[in-house]
């Protein structure tokens, strides 16, 4: 990202100037848990958002399979009936985000950005690129040319997505979020269209990069493009305490 907060790709971000402080940040690191965990706990860090009595907080996980539809759910996107999933071991949830279904599997790292936007201009399409900007200059650090296409969210390397973008609004706090796709098996894809594409139009970063790539190297540049783009300053990272809230 340059210093004006514009990355390569063209998206628009915000960049940190050298003298501000920041903005306080928490985050949340659940590891791997089941997505009706992770939901349970995003709506109790809503309402303490939403009330000011936790600062903004990313939360991030990855979740044994699971697939989601969201408000633009199409049924012809689910290829699988929720029946067919559970007899997969794929669980199942309708749920309020925007965007249509969705998949995660372990090798995936979920964030949840429960960010109160009246911090961060009270524009939900500026907060959506930014998330695009962080994910874009972090992929960025491993050498791939990512970027974001006017008409479709997420993030896309040439004509593969490696990330999905699917988020809710309430009072202004922000939450559901992003799926960067570090080294999920895309097989899984398979049983939907996610958000209305063929499975086979999703890429991984080992896919693309033909190695093995560290979850806590991407989980490090997510985080430090967040708070590059949102202007946090340093953050407080807290797992097990804060998920006992």
């Amino acid at each position: 990202m340059s210093a004006h907060g514009v990355s390569e790709s063209g998206a628009v971000g915000t960049a940190v100037a050298e003298a501000d402080v920041g903005i306080p940040w928490r985050i949340l690191d659940l590891g791997l848990v089941p997505y009706a965990v992770a939901l349970d706990r995003q709506i109790v860090l809503l309402e303490e958002r939403i009330r000011d009595r936790v600062p903004d907080t990313l939360v991030l996980v990855e979740h044994p399979p699971v697939v989601t539809l969201g408000r633009a759910k199409a049924p012809a996107n689910l290829r699988e009936s929720p029946q067919a999933l559970a007899a997969r071991g794929v669980d199942f949830f309708e749920v309020s985000r925007g965007g249509d279904a969705t998949y995660h599997a372990p090798g995936q790292l979920v964030g949840y950005p429960i960010f109160d936007l009246k911090q961060h201009g009270r524009d939900v399409l500026r907060f959506c690129r930014g998330v695009e900007a962080a994910l874009i200059d972090a992929l960025g650090g491993f050498g791939l040319r990512a970027r974001a296409i006017p008409g479709k969210a997420g993030v896309w390397v040439n004509d593969r997505k490696i990330a999905s973008l699917g988020v809710s609004l309430r009072r202004w706090v922000t939450f559901h979020g992003f799926a960067l796709n570090v080294a999920v098996d895309l097989a899984g894809f398979r049983v939907i269209r996610p958000c209305g594409e063929e499975p086979e139009v999703m890429t991984s970063m080992e896919a693309l990069l033909e190695r093995r790539v560290a979850m806590g190297e991407v989980r490090s540049r997510v985080v430090a493009e967040f708070a590059r783009v949102f202007r946090f300053g340093d953050s407080v990272r807290n797992g097990s305490d804060l998920a006992a809230q």
